[in-house]
C-alpha cells in the first residue's frame, strides 16, 4: 500500500487535485488550468470534472485523491478477502453505501473499509454504530469496490466460509483448545464446511496448490492458479489447529504429532470432477503450515500439440520417440512441466505390443497399461536400485523421474545401449546444458555421443484470457529486442504497425488477464556434429550455436513466436525464460 511521500524542504505541496495529477506528470498543466477555470466558471468540483472529460484513469484519479487527503489507497485485486470482515458488514450496507469491508483487527477494535468516497462521513458513522467498531478507511476505485461487492459476497468460497466462522465463532474472546475433545471439534460441521468450501474454490479456479499458512495474528489462504500464488483470504487463528487436524485425519496423517513434517494423500469429489490430494505438513514458529496439491483424476493425459508443442519442435520429438532406443531428456526448473510432457510422451507410445515401466517420485497420475513405482529410499528402493531392478524386467521403455547421480547416469546409458528406450528429467535452464551436465557426473563422452537421442527445455507460461483480450503498440525497444532475438524467424508486413496482445482483465480470469497455461520448448535432436561436440567435451555455449545454426528454436524465441500470435505475452515470455 502505497504512503504518502513528504516533499522536500522548500518545496511547495500541491494543493489541489489538478495540482497533484500535474505533479505525478498524468495531466499536463495546460489542461490543469482549464479544469480550473471550469471549476470557477461552473462550480462543479475538479473531480466531476475530470470524470466528465475522462482525461484521467480511474484509478490514478483515485490514488490521487487518496493522496490529497492523506488516505491510504488499496487495489482489492491484490489484496485477500477477509471473511470475518465480511461477517461484519452485510451485502446490502456494502452495496448503498458502496465500501468494501479488507480487514477485522479485533485487537484494535476497528474494521478496514474500501470506499469509493472516504469522505463519505454519513457511512463512516452508519457503519461504526453497526458493528461497534471504529472505521479505518481507505481509498479504491468504484469499479474496484463494485466487482468485489457481487464476487466476494456472491463466491460460494467467501460466502459459506463467513457463514461457517460465525456458526463456530467462540462466545468470548478466549482461545482454548481442550486436546480431549479435539477430535470431535474437528469433525463439527463448521470446519468441515470451511475444508469443503477451500477445496471446491480450488477446483472451480483451476488451482493446482492451496497453502494454508500460520501467522501471528491470523491464518492467510493462498491458491496457486496458473504458477502463480494469489492470497484469497485471511482467517481468524483460533480456527487454524482444528483447520489443520481436519485435513490431516483426512490425509491418514498423526494430528498428535505436530513437531515433524508428514505427508499424506486423500481424493475429493466435486460437482465439477475428480481430484488426488497431496498433503504436506511442515512445522512453523506459529503452528503448522499445509500445502496441499492437487491432481486431476478426470481429463486424461494431453497430447503433446495441446501442450504448445508444433512444428519442427514436434516433428523432432516425435521423430526421435519412435526410435527403438536411446536417450531423452526432458529439462527445466521445477514447476516447469517436466513430467506432464512426459506423461504426454508415454502416452503416445501406449500399445499393448510395449512394456513401458517409470520409477517416479511421486507417481502424479497413474496411466492404464503402465507399470508405475514410487521411489521408496527409506525401503532402500532409489532411482539407481529401481533401475537395476528394470532391466530384468523385460521393458521396452523405461522412464526415470530425475538423474540425481553418477550412478542412475550410468545406468540409464548402459540400459540404452542394451536396446531400450530411456526417457528422463534434469534440472538444467536450457537444452545445451544438459550433455555438459551429464558429462560432470561422471558420463563417458563417447557413450553418451552414441545413446543421447533428443533434449528438450521447456518453461509454462500462462495464457491470455480470450474473453477479455486486446491489442496495443508496443515500445519500440521491445520490438528492436524482438526482432534482434527472432532473426531469421522475424517477419512483419511493410507498413504495418507491429501489435501484441494483452488481458485487459475480468471478474472470470480474477482480473489478472490471463486464463490458463501453456508451454515454450526448445527441441535439441542429437546430430552428428552435435555428437562430435560431446566426443570433445566442448562447453555448453558451442553445442548451442551448432544447434541453432540446424534450425533449433529456443525457448525465447518460442515464447515470442506464442505472444506475436496473441497467445501469451511478452511479459510472460522474460518472466520465465529470461536468462
Amino acid at each position: 500500500m502505497p504512503t504518502v511521500t513528504p516533499k522536500p524542504n522548500g518545496a511547495k505541496a500541491p494543493s489541489t487535485l489538478v495540482d497533484i495529477l500535474v505533479s505525478e506528470n498524468i495531466l499536463t498543466s495546460v489542461n490543469a488550468d482549464k479544469i480550473k477555470l471550469q471549476e470557477v466558471q461552473t462550480g462543479k468540483s475538479q473531480e466531476e470534472i475530470i470524470k466528465s472529460q475522462g482525461l484521467v484513469k480511474p484509478d490514478q484519479l483515485a490514488r490521487a485523491f487518496a493522496t490529497l487527503y492523506n488516505i491510504p489507497f488499496v487495489d482489492l485485486n491484490q489484496i485477500p478477502t477477509s471473511p470475518e470482515a465480511l461477517n461484519m458488514v452485510p451485502q446490502s450496507v456494502a452495496s448503498r453505501f458502496k465500501v468494501f469491508p479488507t480487514l477485522l483487527d479485533r485487537d484494535k477494535g476497528e474494521v478496514q473499509l474500501a470506499m469509493s468516497n472516504p469522505l463519505d462521513l454519513g457511512a463512516t458513522e452508519f457503519i461504526e454504530q453497526l458493528t461497534k467498531l471504529r472505521v479505518r478507511p481507505l481509498a479504491a476505485t468504484l469499479s474496484q469496490v463494485e466487482d468485489m461487492i457481487n464476487q466476494r459476497y456472491s463466491v460460494g468460497l467467501a460466502q459459506e466460509v463467513t457463514a461457517a466462522i460465525k456458526e463456530a465463532a467462540p462466545t468470548d474472546n478466549t482461545n482454548t483448545v481442550d486436546l480431549s475433545k479435539l477430535d470431535q471439534v474437528i469433525r463439527e460441521a463448521p470446519i468441515a464446511r470451511i475444508v469443503k468450501e477451500l477445496l471446491t474454490f480450488a477446483v472451480k479456479s483451476r488451482a493446482s496448490d492451496i497453502h494454508i499458512e500460520p501467522e501471528e495474528k491470523g491464518t492467510r489462504v493462498r491458491y496457486r492458479i496458473d504458477g502463480i500464488l494469489q492470497e484469497k483470504f485471511t482467517m481468524p487463528r483460533s480456527f487454524h489447529d482444528s483447520l489443520i487436524s481436519r485435513i490431516k485425519i483426512l490425509g491418514g496423517m498423526k494430528i498428535d504429532e505436530r513437531r515433524i513434517p508428514q505427508d499424506g494423500r486423500f481424493n475429493f469429489k466435486s460437482a465439477a470432477e475428480e481430484v488426488d490430494l497431496r498433503v504436506s505438513s511442515l512445522p512453523t514458529v506459529h503452528g503448522e503450515k499445509i500445502v496441499m496439491r492437487l491432481l486431476k483424476k478426470s481429463g486424461g493425459v494431453p497430447k503433446l500439440i495441446e501442450l504448445g508443442l508444433r512444428g519442427r519442435a514436434l516433428k523432432n520429438l516425435e521423430d526421435s520417440i519412435l526410435r527403438p532406443h536411446g536417450i531423452i531428456i526432458i529439462c527445466g526448473p521445477t514447476g516447469s512441466g517436466k513430467t506432464t510432457t512426459l506423461y504426454s510422451v508415454l502416452s503416445k507410445i501406449n500399445t499393448p505390443k510395449v512394456n513401458i515401466m517409470t520409477l517416479e517420485d511421486p507417481v502424479e497420475y497413474q496411466i492404464a497399461g503402465v507399470n508405475q513405482v514410487q521411489i521408496n529410499p527409506a525401503a532402500g528402493l532409489t532411482f539407481a536400485s529401481g533401475l537395476r531392478s528394470f532391466l530384468r524386467q523385460d521393458p521396452n521403455v523405461i522412464m526415470v523421474g530425475e538423474i540425481r547421480d553418477a550412478e542412475t547416469s550410468e545406468l540409464a546409458i548402459q540400459a540404452s545401449l542394451t536396446g531400450h528406450l530411456v526417457f528422463s528429467t534434469l534440472h538444467t535452464n536450457n537444452a545445451s546444458g544438459v550433455l555438459p551436465r551429464l558429462l560432470d557426473m561422471g558420463a563417458e563422452p563417447f557413450l553418451l555421443a552414441s545413446t543421447m537421442t533428443c533434449v528438450v527445455a521447456q518453461r509454462v507460461v500462462r495464457t491470455i484470457h480470450e474473453d477479455c483480450k486486446i491489442e496495443y503498440e508496443p515500445d519500440a525497444t521491445v520490438i528492436a529486442e524482438m526482432k534482434q532475438n527472432l532473426g531469421a524467424l522475424w517477419s512483419e508486413k511493410d507498413g504495418e504497425p507491429i501489435k501484441l496482445y494483452k488481458g485487459k482483465g475480468d471478474p472470470e480470469c480474477g482480473n489478472t488477464g490471463y486464463k490458463g497455461r501453456m508451454g515454450i520448448y526448445e527441441v535439441m535432436p542429437i546430430t552428428e556434429k552435435i555428437a562430435r561436440l560431446v566426443s570433445e567435451k566442448s562447453p555448453a555455449a558451442d553445442i548451442e550455436k551448432v544447434a541453432r545454426d540446424e534450425g533449433m528454436v529456443t525457448m525465447k524465441q518460442d515464447g515470442y513466436l506464442k505472444a506475436l500470435e496473441g497467445l501469451t505475452t511478452v511479459e510472460e515470455v522474460l518472466r520465465v525464460a529470461q536468462e
